[in-house]
């Protein structure tokens, strides 16, 4: 079993949402708001349907944490213009410029670590988390264009 590098994942994991979870804190939000958040900014126009889809969780809890970012202003929500039933989500300048605060500290210890690493090394990092992903999400992984640099 390879406790070693479950251990590892575990040190990096905390230590990589750390700084952001006491940001997230001082708004009254938690890591649910943040992966919104990311997505949202990753994909602005995203359908609330996709969003359940890649989050993996219920309506009720989307529905309780999207109701905390629109009532504070990060994101909004627009119906489709081919279907009206659609919700397609957008972060608000707000919402983008938290969304910057929180990815600053993420994105220099990611810089870090690769700078770290030989040349091929964010690619084999890169095929390291893919490859973690369940064969079904992988179409998911794609379609964000996570990725392109592999």
């Amino acid at each position: 079993m390879p406790l070693d590098v479950m251990g590892l994942f575990f040190f990096a994991y905390r230590d990589f949402v750390g700084d952001a979870d006491a940001l997230l804190e001082r708004q009254g939000f938690g890591r649910a708001h943040h992966r919104v958040l990311y997505f949202v900014n990753l994909k602005p126009g995203m359908p609330v349907a996709d969003l359940l889809d890649i989050l993996k969780i219920t309506k009720q809890s989307l529905a309780r944490v999207l109701r905390q970012l629109i009532d504070n202003g990060y994101i909004e929500q627009k119906t489709g213009e081919s279907d009206r039933r659609q919700r397609l989500l957008y972060a608000t300048e707000k919402g983008r410029r938290f969304f910057e605060v929180l990815s600053a500290t993420q994105t220099s210890r990611i810089d870090a670590a690769i700078a770290a690493l030989p040349p091929e090394g964010k690619r084999t990092v890169l095929k390291f988390f893919v490859s973690m992903v369940d064969t079904g999400d992988r179409s998911t992984l794609d379609r964000l264009k996570l990725t392109d640099d592999i």
